[in-house]
């Protein structure tokens, strides 16, 4: 019996975001054009976020100005950390999706949106409103969700009660973030089960960040809890720089890939525009002096 396709996000943004070397504008189009041909359902490729804190989105406005998205069945995603950067994105008729993170942990939400969870809460609300006027679906990310690096609460009640409380207040699409990696198969397994149980009328997907020691135990348990939404990035580069810790990079979509094929459950993909990714994404996100964090 065949399963049901999964929903891939491939997420050069986030390979993009942290990359210490600059990244010319002209090479973020060819590459994300390239993998917009590739056939992934959706590709998170820039933020409208403060260029002071993350300078190498600064120009996504220019990117999404130079890509094919009509030619493609990919939807576009961007993610905003406040109520200006949301009115910005949904001004861009490329732009289907507008992603939040809101973090579980009141430290990173301080240091990645500069505000405190109830804060950020209503912040949802406002973004919530503006997508619905502007016809774009918002996606929140519930950042930290498996635990933080900071002693800050943390328990699968606490993740699922906010959860819960954004469902409320309209978000139809969530996604389990595992910040910093540190999340163990157990947990992802429990956690995603609990959200699919609870939120029934909800898509739950997860961005995992994973090592080449854990990754299959981790995509296993989301798989096996019934999550069919990955988000996930070519060589596994990216990491958010806010976080501020010794980052272990996403889910390499390299993996994924062969993982979906051996549950029958791939989509169909273009192998010729996936080589070209591949090998431009080995071009760009070579480091010339230091790593990528």
């Amino acid at each position: 019996m065949n399963q049901v396709p999964v929903q891939l996000v491939e997420c050069p943004r986030d390979a993009m975001q942290g990359w210490k070397q600059h990244i010319p504008t002209a090479t973020k189009i060819n590459y994300l054009n390239s993998l917009l041909e590739v056939g992934f359902d959706t590709l998170d490729c820039g933020s409208f976020v403060s260029s002071k804190a993350i300078p190498q989105m600064a120009d996504t406005a220019e990117v999404l100005a130079g890509l094919r998205w009509q030619q493609s069945a990919t939807r576009l995603l961007v993610i905003v950390a406040n109520e200006r950067g949301a009115a910005a994105a949904v001004t861009q008729p490329a732009v289907r999706f507008v992603g939040f993170p809101f973090s579980v942990s009141e430290t990173f939400q301080q240091r990645n949106a500069n505000s405190s969870i109830r804060e950020s809460l209503e912040r949802v609300r406002s973004i919530r409103d503006l997508c619905q006027a502007n016809d774009k679906q918002l996606v929140v990310y519930l950042s930290m969700a498996f635990g933080n690096p900071y002693g800050d609460p943390w328990s699968e009640e606490l993740v699922l009660d906010w959860g819960q409380e954004l469902v409320e207040l309209g978000v139809d699409v969530l996604s389990l973030a595992d910040t910093v990696g540190m999340a163990t198969a157990d947990q992802v397994y429990r956690l995603c089960s609990r959200f699919r149980a609870a939120l029934p009328g909800t898509t739950t997907g997860v961005h995992l960040h994973s090592t080449a020691r854990n990754w299959r135990e981790k995509l296993a348990a989301a798989w096996d809890a019934g999550i069919r939404r990955f988000d996930g990035a070519l060589k596994g580069i990216g990491g958010c720089p806010m976080a501020n810790d010794e980052l272990v990079g996403n889910m390499n979509t390299e993996w994924m890939l062969a993982f979906f094929e051996e549950k029958g459950a791939l989509p169909p993909l273009n192998p010729a525009a996936l080589n070209r990714s591949l090998a431009m994404a080995a071009s760009i996100f070579q480091p010339k002096t230091t790593g990528a964090v």
